[in-house]
């Protein structure tokens, strides 16, 4: 028996999964996806934005402990378990780290954490009904900071797990817009060439010309700073670059027998972009999507560093190194280091699959 004539689909996927780092930059995009989209799932810290503070143990080390006294108050306001999964809880209770307590029949008596070497002042709460030691087992339990807590005293996990899905949100959005754009404006001068070719060129170097950044800038002004403002800056600026590849994709392509033919028969315009011209040029999109995709996680990111990128309190992983940029130089590092090494691993990743693709897709420059 013969054997079975393999797709190009499959061929590339054979290729692609010889790719060692590609495969490996791949797995790391999956895991950090699903764990941006269930931050508040395996996050410690599950309100909204991760942004429970406790100004006195701000700035502590990875690892560090301290029990933690949560004060219930009476929040008539109750979130689904799907709301909570996806957009955090509103946390009204009280958090208080304490170093040490003691209970009595109807009262617990606690001494706050504090990080200088002066005791803090001892605090007393009437726990109603029930007794001091059953009121310290359901309210006071030990908490641990796997990687610290930022200058506000937020845990810093969460933040890094619930900023992810800024990320991943800025690329996804981004690289759609840019394709959108791209793809229509790119198809359309490679086709039809001639007038509508060199008006589409000219718009298309006067924005090549424009430094990417003070674009996105006067955008990002223009439109008002926040969350989905930025989304649409960086996607409005990224569709350049894939309008020219999918116009010298075209202009090759739209001399093939295969088009001409489709002519003859008959055919629109537009049915012959659409089902015949751009399912044959999509392996060169798909490398400068996953291109676009690591852009817009950089652009994104100095954003948020220069202050016009996602606002406070929502978490952003660019926003965290400009929070603490300066305790590079007050012996804690870490805390601008662990976002900028999240930026730079989730970037090489895009990359990398980027490059793995290239290599699988047989894309010549």
């Amino acid at each position: 028996m013969g054997n079975t004539p393999q797709s190009l689909t499959q061929l590339a996927l054979q290729k692609f999964k010889t790719n060692l780092w590609g495969v490996l930059s791949l797995g790391f995009i999956v895991i950090v996806g699903l764990l941006a989209l269930f931050a508040y799932v395996v996050a410690p810290d599950d309100s909204q934005n991760a942004n429970q503070m406790h100004i006195s143990i701000h700035s502590k080390p990875p690892g560090f402990s301290v029990d933690m006294l949560t004060i219930p108050t009476l929040n008539t306001t109750t979130d689904s378990g799907i709301s909570t999964w996806f957009f955090g809880k509103r946390n009204t209770d009280t958090e208080i780290p304490i170093l040490s307590y003691t209970t009595t029949s109807t009262s617990l008596t606690y001494i706050p954490f504090t990080s200088s070497d002066i005791s803090g002042i001892a605090q007393t709460i009437d726990v109603g009904t029930i007794s001091g030691d059953a009121f310290a087992k359901a309210y006071i339990q030990p908490q641990t900071f796997v990687l610290g807590t930022d200058k506000y005293g937020r845990d810093l996990l969460s933040r890094m797990l619930v900023g992810a899905r800024i990320s991943f949100s800025i690329g996804f959005i981004a690289v759609f817009i840019s394709l959108l754009i791209g793809i229509l404006l790119g198809s359309l001068a490679g086709y039809f060439g001639g007038y509508v070719d060199r008006v589409i060129m000219w718009f298309i170097n006067v924005t090549w010309s424009i430094p990417t950044l003070l674009l996105v800038i006067a955008i990002t002004l223009a439109l008002g700073k926040g969350y989905w403002q930025v989304f649409i800056a960086v996607g409005l600026t990224m569709w350049v670059e894939v309008a020219r590849v999918v116009r010298g994709q075209v202009l090759g392509v739209k001399q093939m027998q295969y088009v001409t033919a489709a002519r003859a028969l008959g055919y629109g315009h537009g049915r012959i972009i659409w089902y015949h011209i751009l399912p044959n040029i999509m392996a060169p999109i798909i490398v400068i999507s996953a291109a676009n995709f690591a852009g817009a996680i950089l652009i994104e990111s100095g954003l948020s560093f220069l202050g016009i990128g996602a606002q406070p309190p929502t978490p952003s992983w660019g926003a965290m190194i400009k929070d603490h940029y300066s305790y590079i130089i007050l012996g804690k590092p870490y805390l601008a280091v662990i976002p900028g090494l999240a930026i730079m691993l989730l970037v090489m990743a895009f990359m990398l699959v980027g490059n793995a693709l290239r290599d699988a897709l047989d894309v010549k420059g």
